[in-house]
């Protein structure tokens, strides 16, 4: 008998071990918006690139895994959901973590339904874009990065100086509609800027543009997003405030509840890469004003924040 029990010992630890290796040789694979830049860009005969795709290699490498990075289309559409499409993706095991997700209370809730279709992603075929997909739980990883909004002042504003919302006062505003940037203008101290706001569609119409051609003085937009539009147009007019509306969100990895292992594994990776300068260092490359995570981690009621503002 004990030597069946030391037999089984061994093969048992050498299963393991083998459980280990396989670990180690499987490929961390994670989700990125293909066109977020400066986050994450996929284009076609050009390199991947941008701030997540950095730290996506790095935390691989920490990890002691290959990274595979599956590409993924967001929306801006009435009917698209992020949350529940991040969710499809985890779901679906087309990857284990999904970066740049906005770290919220909202998208962070259990899903509302079982089922959700998957988003466009590299390699999909038509049966996928058809398919519903059994939803989980999705768990955070602790934050990596701010992601403000900010006031862009347009050529006849740039000289403005912007510390508050109400200082925007007198200025020809321009927003997307049903944007966060929308809210927060519209609903300011009970509408006093309403009549100073116009509307554009998003994805039809061009509001940096607008803005840089002199028909608006100033919007409200992603930090990140003119971060976008300064590197694509180097020789552009529009000024940063360096006015940061306070309500914002951190961004981090999303994965799976079920899979608690790995998202500890990041977290212990993360801390280590910030420690260093690292995460600050890849924000730097990828053309991103970096600003690292602010306390709560993880943001309450948005709307409510803002109305009560």
């Amino acid at each position: 008998m004990r030597g069946r029990h030391v037999a089984w010992s061994v093969a048992t630890l050498l299963s393991m071990m083998a459980s280990v290796a396989f670990a180690a040789d499987d490929p961390l694979r994670v989700c990125l918006d293909e066109d977020r830049p400066p986050l994450s860009m996929h284009h076609r005969g050009k390199p991947d690139a941008g701030f997540d795709v950095l730290l996506a290699q790095a935390i691989a490498e920490r990890l002691g895994r290959t990274l595979t990075i599956q590409w993924f289309e967001s929306k801006l559409d009435e009917d698209s959901s992020p949350q529940l499409e991040a969710n499809a993706l985890l779901s679906d095991g087309r990857c284990s973590l999904i970066g740049g997700y906005a770290l919220t209370q909202d998208s962070l809730v259990v899903p509302g339904m079982k089922t959700a279709r998957l988003p466009d992603f590299a390699g999909a075929k038509r049966d996928d874009r058809r398919r519903r997909v059994a939803l989980g739980v999705l768990a955070p990883s602790q934050p990596y990065v701010y992601s403000p909004m900010t006031v862009v002042l347009g050529p006849k504003a740039s000289g403005r100086k912007i510390g508050d919302i109400g200082d925007l006062t007198g200025l020809r505003l321009v927003i997307e509609s049903g944007s966060l940037g929308d809210a927060i203008l519209m609903t300011f101290d009970k509408g006093r800027l309403i009549g100073s706001i116009t509307h554009l569609v998003p994805g039809r119409d061009d509001l940096l543009g607008a803005l840089q051609r002199g028909d608006h003085d100033a919007t409200l937009i992603d930090l990140a997003r003119f971060d976008a539009h300064r590197a694509a147009h180097p020789d552009n007019a529009l000024a940063a405030s360096g006015y940061y509306y306070p309500i914002g969100a951190n961004r981090g990895y999303v994965g799976l509840a079920s899979d608690g292992a790995l998202i500890e594994a990041v977290n212990k990776a993360l801390s280590a890469l910030a420690a260093e300068g690292k995460i600050a260092e890849f924000g730097r490359q990828a053309g991103l004003t970096y600003l690292p995570p602010r306390e709560p981690a993880i943001l309450g009621d948005v709307w409510t924040k803002i109305i009560q503002r």
